[in-house]
């Protein structure tokens, strides 16, 4: 990957998120910046983006941070030479089981679309009718 450091705006912009919402997920230790500049500036690489990019993925779904936090310390950990062969099985199912809830979630919201695309027909209908003389 690459090392090249950026500050937050050129995050933010990147991964659409606002400044602020960076600094919480800082806060709440969802992100680390990965180095601080000599002014003390918030420094990131791209594997910190693809890691706001995990959270930004999972927030619309409803994740809650803490479920956020449980997922990404297991995708760290898979990530690393150390983990047995039965942990390596243990982190797989926990990953396993955000990606069955996200896709029970993504089901859920596909009905709630098209509902509202089913409503936003019905009004479409109503003022039809109602624009004829």
């Amino acid at each position: 990957m690459d090392s090249r450091h950026m500050q937050i705006g050129e995050v933010a912009e990147r991964t659409e998120l606002s400044l602020r919402t960076i600094r919480h997920y800082e806060e709440t230790g969802l992100v680390t910046p990965s180095a601080r500049s000599q002014g003390g500036f918030r420094l990131y690489t791209e594997a910190d983006v693809a890691r706001l990019m995990v959270i930004r993925r999972m927030k619309p779904l409803g994740f809650t941070l803490e479920e956020m936090r449980d997922l990404l310390a297991a995708t760290d950990r898979l990530d690393t030479p150390a983990p047995s062969a039965a942990e390596r099985e243990a982190l797989l199912e926990r990953v396993r089981a955000y990606e069955q809830t996200a896709a029970t979630k993504i089901q859920d919201l596909r009905v709630q679309l098209a509902r509202a695309e089913e409503f936003a027909a019905t009004l479409r209908t109503r003022l039809e009718q109602g624009a004829r003389p």
